[in-house]
C-alpha cells in the first residue's frame, strides 16, 4: 500500500504564486513544508524545489522546474471541486477562470458547473448541486 498519493503541480517560476492563491480561495487548506532552491542548485535561488500543501483536505504538491519542458497542464487532467453553495462555485469561478473550457451552466448533472483553466494553466471542474 502507498504510504501517500497527491496531485502534483510542475510549475516554470510560479509555484509559490499559485500555491498562495489557491490556499487563499479554498477553505480547509494550508501551505505546509516548503523547501526552496538554494544558490548553486540546479533551480532558480528562492523558488519552490519542493512544496506541500492541502485543497480543503486534499494533498497537493509543487516545484519550480527551471528547464522548460515541451509539455505544460493539460484539461485532460483537472481538479474537480464539489462546491458547498453557489456563492462558494462563483468565488472560485471569478479567481480561476482565466481560460473558459465549459462556460458556467446548468449541465444537467450538476446545477451550476464550469470548466476553467486558470492564468497558470490548471485545469479546475466547479461544480455545485
Amino acid at each position: 500500500m502507498p504510504k501517500s498519493v497527491a496531485t502534483f503541480l510542475m510549475f516554470t517560476g510560479q509555484a509559490e504564486e499559485a500555491m498562495s492563491a489557491y490556499v487563499k480561495l479554498f477553505a480547509g487548506s494550508a501551505v505546509g513544508e516548503v523547501q526552496r532552491w538554494q544558490a548553486g542548485e540546479p533551480g532558480e535561488a528562492g523558488k519552490i524545489k519542493a512544496a506541500h500543501f492541502t485543497l480543503a483536505g486534499h494533498a497537493m504538491r509543487c516545484f519550480d522546474s527551471m528547464p522548460v519542458h515541451a509539455f505544460t497542464f493539460t484539461p485532460s487532467t483537472s481538479l474537480f471541486v464539489e462546491c458547498a453553495s453557489e456563492a462558494e462555485l462563483r468565488a472560485a469561478h471569478a479567481q480561476l477562470a482565466a481560460k473558459e473550457l465549459m462556460p458556467l451552466g446548468s449541465y444537467g448533472f450538476s446545477q451550476l458547473f464550469a470548466w476553467v483553466n486558470d492564468r497558470f494553466g490548471v485545469s479546475w471542474q466547479l461544480s455545485w448541486g
